[in-house]
């Protein structure tokens, strides 16, 4: 984005505050804004209006507006246009079930029903040879039909129309004169794999209109040409190409988190880290092992989505999960969340089934006076009859049952955060846990402390750091194309002609987009696989990638097989505009002794024992405070936990660095 000087705003729609991080000549402002599911945009403006008045600002969004009509099951009508005879591909999918003992499992219906999928006659090869040609009287047929459908939006996705989208091309041609969204799987996707093009083009097309609506809703409120919208793999976009594209925009929340994270991480002097991002619905956490994780696969309520996008993986526990006893009489907690209405029973909304926030609040983990910088008291003694209540039916005391709540939203999301360091190969002590969300900092200790995690940063408000991410994010744009070929025949010319198609896409797009100020920056890598494999690696373009493939194969998957045969399938582009970023406040040390930020005392609970601890005022410590827990720290957009033995320090980002004692001997 071309910012330069001015006022700039991040915002991210969550699901129980819609944040805001504004940076103009000033220095950095938040606010956090109660989200209004029914239309997300309500809380946007009113959140803009109250921060900014009639001041004109860039605006750079994450929105859940795609991910909620998808998960809710309230996209456009859509209809399929396909190859003849492979009108049932997306309700055959793959023959894989998450949960094979389950004998009464059920598959969720396809987004287009049986008679919204309308097959035409023609077939092209896996080369891209046409086997049937189409016919103008079979198109004009298909047309018709559609036309009679009432369809919404329309996605085309014809087989093996990555290796020739000639047939593609005509059918979207013809539907050029109708009202309805199109997309075509050779713009969303030029990938082979049949069920995951067609599952990503139908979603796009599926949450398209309610996107292009909500974004117009926006644009007629703001300037349009100075919206930019946050993408799932940590870039930004124009509102048009969001428009063209929603699909890419499915996980931008936790994206822009993920990338905040990490950049004020790598400042702060931590190149290895794991962001852990919990908010009030769900947690999110990301592996960087100096560089964000990425992935080109996800799974957005049980329907793969094949778009490059940061890998984040997502567990059901949130400061709004709701605890209850299960059949067999065990506590569990999530992944049903109290959302934001009610919200948790602290927030005297009508809530009255007890959630972490509650339980945290019980055992002084939360000060019922300072939540949102005091603008909000939570309301105390409704959660303690509404704890005691739910204690009586598992035979427990209420603090027992508040810290049983937290120890297995803990168990939860230590289990998370095991699947992408020790599944993958990656030792949790070699990495150091950034934690953010409005919920994140409450817990992140004692998740270090049991993974053996050396330290925890918390950047100053972090409960709005996905909004902040967002402001720190770079123009991005993913190109992709499936080539399928063995890695020794895979030519130096043919490879060259085949990146420099793709780049000169990328350049033509970012000059039309103009928003970023440096050079464009091009990455070339690779999907590999051994020969007879079924799925692949990404690693970067190189002359030897082989060897590459071997050692990145060997670090995911514990070994290597050097005399096996690779093959590549498919190429990559990524397209980079760095924009300007905001500056970011840096200190220098002052006294180690933080008594001046004193602002109360809290009673906390630890393993059944109560222990007396300060109150600090975040906003009042500076560089060097040093302390030790038990402590609370307190702030508009989250609190901070300290438990006891944990050493905590304030270094010259503003940052609060946890150590275990273990960590500091």
């Amino acid at each position: 984005m071309k910012q330069g000087p001015g006022t700039v705003i991040g915002i991210d729609t969550g699901g129980t505050f819609t944040d805001f991080v504004v940076a103009d000549d000033d220095g950095v402002r938040i606010h956090k804004e109660p989200s209004t599911p029914d239309n997300p945009a309500r809380a946007v403006l009113q959140g803009m209006r109250h921060v900014l008045g009639e001041t004109v600002a860039d605006v750079v969004h994450g929105s859940t507006v795609a991910t909620n009509a998808l998960l809710e099951r309230k996209g456009a009508r859509t209809a399929l246009i396909t190859t003849a005879g492979f009108e049932d591909v997306l309700e055959i999918g793959r023959q894989t079930r998450s949960t094979i003992y389950d004998l009464h499992v059920q598959k969720p219906a396809p987004l287009v029903p049986h008679d919204m999928r309308i097959g035409i006659a023609e077939r092209v090869g896996p080369h891209g040879e046409v086997l049937e040609t189409m016919s103008p009287a079979s198109l004009r047929a298909v047309i018709e039909h559609v036309s009679r459908l009432g369809a919404e939006a329309i996605a085309i996705c014809l087989l093996h129309s990555y290796a020739n989208p000639e047939h593609e091309r005509a059918v979207r041609q013809a539907l050029d004169a109708t009202d309805a969204f199109v997309t075509a799987s050779h713009e969303v996707l030029p990938e082979f794999r049949e069920y995951e093009r067609s599952a990503t083009t139908v979603v796009n097309a599926y949450v398209g209109p309610v996107m292009a609506r909500y974004l117009s809703t926006l644009a007629t409120s703001l300037d349009a040409d100075r919206v930019r919208i946050m993408q799932s793999n940590g870039g930004i976009i124009s509102l048009a190409a969001a428009q063209q594209y929603a699909v890419q925009t499915i996980l931008s929340g936790p994206a822009g988190g993920a990338v905040g994270g990490f950049e004020l991480a790598c400042r702060a002097g931590y190149d290895n880290v794991i962001t852990f991002d919990m908010g009030g619905t769900s947690t999110d956490v990301c592996l960087c092992p100096g560089v964000i994780g990425r992935t080109s696969e996800a799974v957005i309520g049980e329907l793969p989505i094949r778009v490059p996008v940061i890998d984040v993986h997502t567990v059901g526990a949130g400061g709004g999960s709701i605890a209850y006893r299960d059949p067999g009489g065990s506590l569990r907690v999530g992944p049903e969340s109290a959302g934001a209405d009610p919200g948790p029973i602290c927030y005297g909304r009508n809530g009255t089934a007890p959630t972490v926030t509650d339980a945290n609040l019980l055992l002084g983990r939360l000060s019922p006076d300072h939540f949102l910088g005091g603008t909000h008291r939570l309301t105390t003694e409704p959660v303690r009859s509404a704890m005691d209540d739910f204690a009586k039916s598992i035979g427990l005391t209420s603090l027992e049952t508040a810290e049983g709540i937290i120890r297995v939203a803990n168990a939860t999301m230590e289990r998370a955060i095991r699947v992408i360091t020790l599944e993958r190969g990656f030792d949790p002590r070699d990495f150091t846990l950034v934690c953010f969300g409005g919920a994140g900092a409450m817990h992140a200790a004692e998740l270090a402390s049991n993974l053996s995690i050396p330290r925890v940063l918390v950047p100053r408000a972090a409960g709005i750091l996905s909004a902040l991410g967002m402001l720190l994010a770079d123009f991005v744009r993913d190109y992709s194309q499936t080539v399928l070929i063995r890695t020794d025949q895979f030519e130096k010319q043919e490879r060259e002609a085949t990146f420099a198609g793709m780049e000169e896409r990328a350049r033509r797009e970012y000059d039309e987009q103009a928003i970023a100020d440096a050079p464009l920056k091009l990455e070339r890598s690779v999907d590999m696989r051994y020969v007879g494999q079924g799925y692949e690696l990404t690693v970067p373009a190189s002359d030897d990638l082989g060897e590459a493939f071997h050692r990145e194969h060997e670090q995911r998957y514990g070994y290597a097989d050097t005399r096996r045969p690779t093959e590549i399938v498919n190429v990559r582009v990524r397209a980079i505009g760095r924009t300007v970023k905001p500056p970011l406040p840096e200190r220098a040390e002052t006294s180690d002794d933080p008594s001046a930020a004193r602002a109360g005392d809290a009673s906390m609970v630890f393993d059944g024992s109560t222990h007396g601890a300060p109150i600090f005022d975040r906003a009042l410590l500076r560089c060097g405070n040093r302390f030790r827990g038990p402590a609370l720290v307190v702030e508009y957009s989250t609190t901070t936990v300290v438990p006891p033995g944990i050493a905590c320090s304030v270094d010259r980002f503003e940052n609060l660095i946890l150590e275990p004692a273990t960590a500091t001997a």
